[in-house]
């Protein structure tokens, strides 16, 4: 079993990053919008604006009342796709019940969405134009953490659990982009382990502690695991990882596999907006 590090190729990611960054007259710029004061959503946000600082972007927290209105927040926006200090604009989710998600994430440029959920960005990842698409964070930093240990996609079967707008659909499109034969399963999936047994790479995002055990997964797989919860005070995974560990020939651990990967190319599409601006 070899243990995917994303901690340690973020780092790598910063690392070059900060060196590029240094020789530029403008500091790249990102904007993040919080609404609430959900701690959760305050601790990524913390986190995003660190690694702004790490590697000498400029960047600005927003923050709103859980109670907004819909149409502030969309004036908000409307303003910064206007400032052309303004390089990338990212609406932490999720939003309160009374706001539309779409609505918010439509209003974004599509050239300063570096969260990549704006229709045309992601109608680009669909379409295999990955070059001019902002990817989603998630699965870009999955992606290059495949990439990082040579694990090749094309003919692998990919198993993801988890159907959602963050991940697990623009994953699954990712992954098709790199000719892999994916099966995606969600909630309505009669029987998981059924698609999980034959899984060459097996993906869970989920956020069900401990839901993959080694029963599901064949020998030698590849297993990577999105999913974040808290239990008895402790940061745990979708991956059973004492038992799965023994079968896989590669897991991400958590903390300190996917989650890292996620900042870090959050700031990668950050650079790329800023690239495509000047």
């Amino acid at each position: 079993m070899n243990i995917l590090d994303g901690k340690s190729l973020a780092k790598k990611i910063k690392h070059n990053i900060k060196q590029e960054v240094k020789h530029f007259e403008r500091k790249p710029k990102l904007v993040v919008v919080l609404v609430g004061d959900d701690q959760a959503s305050l601790v990524y946000v913390k986190n995003k604006v660190q690694a702004c600082a790490d590697v000498g972007f400029s960047s600005q927290l927003d923050m709103f009342e859980k109670d907004v209105e819909e149409d502030v927040l969309l004036n908000h926006i409307k303003s910064l796709n206007e400032q052309e200090d303004v390089d990338g604009i990212l609406v932490q989710l999720p939003l309160p019940a009374h706001i539309s998600m779409q609505n918010i994430i439509d209003a974004i440029d599509p050239s300063k969405d570096v969260d990549g959920f704006h229709p045309q960005n992601m109608g680009k990842l669909f379409s295999g134009d990955l070059e001019n698409a902002f990817i989603p964070c998630t699965p870009l930093g999955i992606k290059l953490l495949l990439d990082e240990y040579n694990i090749d996609l094309k003919g692998k079967n990919v198993c993801i659990i988890g159907a959602g707008f963050i991940v697990g659909k623009p994953l699954s499109m990712l992954m098709l982009n790199y000719d892999a034969t994916v099966s995606v399963c969600h909630k309505y999936t009669k029987d998981i382990v059924e698609y999980t047994k034959t899984a060459d790479i097996l993906i869970s995002a989920t956020g069900v502690p401990f839901l993959i055990k080694d029963y599901m997964v064949k020998d030698g797989a590849v297993v990577i695991d999105v999913g974040i919860s808290k239990v008895n005070g402790k940061i745990v995974g979708d991956v059973d990882f004492e038992s799965v560990s023994q079968k896989a020939s590669f897991i991400t651990p958590v903390p300190g596999g996917v989650g890292p990967m996620t900042v870090a190319t959050l700031l990668l599409n950050t650079l790329k907006a800023y690239k495509q601006r000047i």
